[in-house]
């Protein structure tokens, strides 16, 4: 794996981090350390210094960068939401890691024009980790300042929230375990400055040693999986994401009665292990490009992982939450009537050709099933009745093909 810094570096991040590496009992961190370095750090990480990264001129763009249209039909399953659990007042609707707050702004402008009785009485809050990420959606969202709270995790009480929290590519930037299968056992990958470390810059380099955490191999017991069964080739590799697993606990303690989404890219745990997967999934995001190389361009590139969604459901199920059902984003976007807006294109008035197929380009990228629309969508609950338990949520009824 290539090390050697381009001029890209923060070399300030790393220097804390060769400085945290010297300071561990054996200097060496487990990759979750050093990746939540990279990513949080509260002066140099990747998300306390570079809101502006994210969309068309930054590193990577997510579903609400297209356009609106993912927030306004976003909007219409949390409405949904309101009508199945009775339409209370207050319905909270709590968002988790938002970004630039696209979607918070899509979702209140859609629902103030269009249902203004479920505006009225909703209470939108914003859990975010990183204080830059949250001047920015200040910023954005003053219209709707009286209608908004931004709160710290810690200060939402236990069963609290009663109405519906949601995600949208947030579990993918927790920081991973990475591991290695060597000599039929399973190893940690740790981080540990390089040999050809010079005075000025510090170099990274990977070794193997035993697990940190003895959770990691409960995890696969817990899913299930034998890696050691002699499927595996010498040298697979790939993530352990115990934070999501801790974030899922949070989420099912703090919320009383309502719903869960989490929207990310992801598998199954049996796709995600599958042998034929070897190097595993985790990837950086540079300028719209992307590569497995987590030790360049420090502080200035995302680092991701791909979403284990069987780790997601039977984490809820074991804190409360009802799986409703998991479905490709493509599929969950047109229940909620992305597929009317886009055959509407063909007799909107006073529009060009051009703007009309920019239009639908745009909204066929929603539901692509090689791109967003492959992404996955979890939905689960908790405290609802018999009776609203058997409602379906507009989402997941599957509109017919054809």
């Amino acid at each position: 794996m290539i090390t050697n810094p381009p001029s890209t570096d923060n070399l300030s991040l790393r220097r804390e981090i060769a400085q945290a590496i010297a300071a561990s009992p054996r200097q060496r961190l487990p990759f979750s350390d050093y990746m939540n370095l990279v990513l949080y750090h509260p002066q140099h990480g990747y998300y306390s210094t570079n809101s502006h990264k994210i969309g068309a001129g930054g590193d990577f763009a997510t579903s609400p960068h297209l356009c609106a249209d993912f927030g306004e039909v976003l909007a219409e399953q949390f409405f949904d939401m309101w009508q199945i659990l009775g339409k209370p007042a207050p319905f909270q609707l709590l968002e988790m890691g938002a970004g630039q707050g696209l979607i918070a702004g899509d979702v209140l402008k859609y629902l103030q024009n269009k249902y203004l009785d479920f505006f009225s009485v909703l209470e939108y809050i914003i859990v975010e980790k990183s204080q830059a990420m949250r001047n920015f959606q200040r910023q954005r969202l003053t219209k709707w300042q009286e209608r908004l709270r931004w709160m710290e995790w810690s200060e939402i009480p236990p069963n609290s929230i009663s109405g519906c929290v949601f995600s949208n590519e947030l579990v993918d930037a927790f920081s991973v375990h990475l591991f290695a299968i060597n000599q039929n056992q399973i190893q940690e990958i740790c981080v540990t400055t390089a040999a050809d470390s010079s005075e000025d810059i510090t170099q990274f380099a990977e070794i193997l040693a035993e697990t940190s955490n003895p959770k990691i191999a409960e995890y696969f017991q817990w899913l299930g999986l034998d890696l050691l069964n002699g499927n595996y080739p010498n040298g697979y590799r790939s993530e352990v994401n115990l934070a999501a697993l801790d974030w899922m606990g949070e989420v099912a303690a703090k919320l009383q009665r309502g719903y869960v989404v989490t929207i990310d890219y992801g598998y199954t745990a049996e796709r995600y292990y599958n042998p034929s997967r070897y190097q595993g999934t985790l990837q950086c995001y540079y300028q719209h490009r992307y590569h497995d190389n987590p030790y360049v361009n420090i502080g200035h590139q995302d680092i991701t992982a791909h979403v284990n969604f069987t780790a997601l459901e039977l984490q809820g199920a074991a804190c409360g939450l009802e799986k409703l059902g998991f479905v490709p984003q493509g599929l969950f976007l047109m229940a909620l009537g992305l597929g009317e807006r886009i055959a509407a294109l063909a007799t909107t008035e006073g529009i060009d050709i051009v703007t009309l197929m920019q239009r639908r380009e745009v909204l066929h990228g929603l539901i692509n099933p090689m791109g967003l629309g492959g992404f996955g969508v979890l939905l689960q609950a908790k405290g609802l009745t018999k009776s609203e338990q058997s409602q379906v949520l507009k989402g997941l009824k599957i509109p017919p093909i054809g």
